[in-house]
C-alpha cells in the first residue's frame, strides 16, 4: 500500500515522502495516528505543497542564519572582570554572559545553548568561541577578557 507521510516517521521517511508499506502497518498505525494518508491524486498535491512549504522554511532559516553570521562573525566581545594572581578571574564568563552580550551587539537573541564553550572562561586574555546558528552555519566570536580597574 502506498501512503503519503504527513509527519516524519523514524525509520520510514520524512513528511511529504510517498512510501510503500504493509497494509496492516498503514491501517493500524500510520493512518490512525495521523502520520500518513493513502496516496491518492489529492494526497500527491498535498505532498507537493508540504515539500514546497518545507523547502521555503529551510531556505528562510538558512537566509536568516547567514545574515546573523554576517553580523556576528569576527566580533570581539570585551568583558572587564576583577582578577587575582595568575590572571585568574573572580568568577567566570559563561555561555549565558556571551549570549547576552551578543544580543546587545547583534540585536538578535541567541540562545545560550548555541554558544559553544566547553568550560566557563576563568582567565584573562583572548578566547575564541563558536556560535551555532542553525542550518549548519557557525560563526567565530572573540571574547576578550580584561582586568577591571581596581576600586580604591
Amino acid at each position: 500500500m502506498q501512503v503519503l507521510l504527513l509527519k516524519d516517521v523514524e525509520g520510514l521517511g520524512h513528511a511529504g515522502d510517498i512510501k510503500r508499506v504493509a497494509g496492516g502497518y498503514a491501517q493500524n498505525y500510520l493512518i490512525p495516528n495521523k502520520l500518513a494518508v493513502v496516496a491518492t491524486d489529492g494526497a500527491l498535491k498535498q505532498a507537493r505543497s508540504i515539500q514546497d512549504a518545507t523547502r521555503r522554511r529551510t531556505d528562510r532559516k538558512l537566509t536568516e542564519a547567514k545574515a546573523l553570521a554576517g553580523r556576528i562573525e569576527g566580533q570581539t566581545l570585551t568583558f572587564k572582570m576583577r582578577s587575582g594572581e595568575g590572571d585568574r578571574l573572580y568568577g567566570s564568563i559563561t555561555n549565558a554572559d556571551i549570549s547576552a552580550r551578543l544580543a546587545q551587539v547583534a540585536g538578535a537573541e541567541i540562545d545560550r545553548r548555541y554558544v559553544d564553550i566547553e568550560h566557563p572562561i576563568k582567565t584573562l586574555g583572548r578566547h575564541v568561541v563558536t556560535v551555532k546558528l542553525g542550518s549548519g552555519m557557525n560563526a567565530q566570536v572573540a571574547v576578550l577578557v580584561e582586568r577591571a580597574a581596581e576600586e580604591a
